[in-house]
């Protein structure tokens, strides 16, 4: 009779201190949960891919420096493309000698530059065009000034970076612009199609979303 009332009273008191046990594991998990959630870590069981690390555009290719700006290089000219939020010159092939001096082959030439997909080195630089497919460019038109280029969308409705990349790229070709600016219109038959004066200041090339607000009644 007393060995059973023992041995009852030993099942109890084990009972008892695994009871203690698992109590006291459980209170460190939720403390250790909670000192987690003050960090600001979140406890989860499925693993979380965050994706790469966020990187940047190098903006930076090699440049040919054979020219000067306001000249036509040879065997090459300098075209702007867009790079993150402005625009930055490159250097690309052109066939010079084929343009000669018309000056409507060359902006038609330098248009399908800034048409064209970016090259393998240009992509990994983080270059990229915002100059639509289906524009054209075109001469003065009646009493247009000889410097006039007319464009086959009126400039304000163009995307501003497009008209960034046009406009910095015309402004330093000899024929086409003076060296920092070139003018530019619509089509004659579209409204208001005066033509205006469009520099290209660092400004601008760092701010190019005010490309439609930079042009000056001639």
């Amino acid at each position: 009779m007393r060995a059973g009332t023992e041995r009852t009273r030993q099942r109890t008191r084990r009972t008892r201190r695994a009871g203690r046990t698992t109590a006291l594991g459980t209170a460190a998990a939720l403390l250790a949960l909670a000192g987690a959630t003050g960090c600001g870590i979140r406890s989860t069981n499925v693993p979380v891919d965050a994706g790469p690390a966020p990187s940047r555009a190098s903006c930076d290719t090699t440049m040919d420096t054979s020219g000067t700006d306001g000249t036509v290089l040879t065997g090459g000219a300098e075209v702007f493309l867009v790079c993150g939020t402005r625009v930055e010159a490159v250097s690309r092939t052109v066939d010079t000698a084929a343009v000669g001096s018309d000056r409507l082959r060359m902006a038609a030439v330098l248009l399908t530059e800034l048409q064209n997909d970016p090259g393998g080195d240009e992509q990994a630089a983080g270059f990229t065009s915002a100059v639509p497919l289906d524009l054209a460019v075109s001469g003065p038109v009646g009493d247009d000034p000889e410097t006039v280029l007319r464009l086959s969308q009126r400039p304000s409705e163009l995307p501003a970076f497009a008209l960034a990349q046009i406009i910095c790229t015309f402004a330093g070709v000899e024929g086409l612009g003076n060296g920092h600016a070139v003018v530019l219109g619509g089509p004659a038959d579209s409204p208001d199609p005066r033509p205006q004066t469009y520099p290209c200041s660092a400004a601008m090339r760092h701010s190019p979303e005010s490309a439609p607000s930079v042009g000056r009644s001639l």
